[in-house]
């Protein structure tokens, strides 16, 4: 099976439903990491502390999430954007697992009052469900592209064409 680079950076959805779905998925996961990674740039020495992460890598992570989310709302370069999240946040797994966090933490209306209080209060024990979810959401997006309705079909593609021939 021969890909092409236009396949590679624009795959093709095979509906409309599968099209209109994708932009949802991209949308919502661009909205989602424009929010994570803008407080993260704006308190980057903080967060790289919090993480014991050279503050070089939590910029380029915080960076990667803030663009990438700027750029797959549109759905420009979708593939490499998602593959850009996808990243960091299998290196949030990877911290999580390694910290000993369960893949799911208990229901917090489970867990008896006074058991449980994380650092701004009480809310959801830490697990690693959440940063797995995400590369889930961003394997779907590299893989299938940001759909009809993005401007990797609108205007990439026939760049791409052009360029490859």
């Amino acid at each position: 099976m021969d890909i092409t680079v236009v396949e590679l950076l624009v795959p093709t959805a095979q509906t409309d439903l599968a099209e209109g779905t994708l932009m949802v998925l991209r949308v919502f996961t661009g909205i989602c990491f424009i929010r994570h990674g803008w407080p993260k740039l704006r308190n980057l020495k903080t967060w790289a502390t919090a993480m014991k992460t050279p503050q070089w890598l939590c910029f380029l992570s915080a960076f990667s999430m803030w663009g990438a989310g700027i750029v797959l709302i549109p759905g420009l370069l979708t593939p490499l954007a998602a593959l850009a999240i996808l990243v960091s946040m299998a290196y949030a797994m990877v911290l999580e697992i390694a910290a000993g966090f369960p893949f799911i933490g208990p229901d917090p209306y489970q867990i008896p009052a006074g058991d449980y209080a994380g650092p701004m209060g009480v809310g959801d024990p830490p697990s690693w469900e959440k940063a797995a979810m995400y590369v889930v959401m961003c394997l779907v997006l590299a893989t299938c592209g940001g759909g009809l309705f993005s401007l990797d079909n609108l205007i990439i593609a026939d760049i791409l064409k052009a360029l490859v021939g």
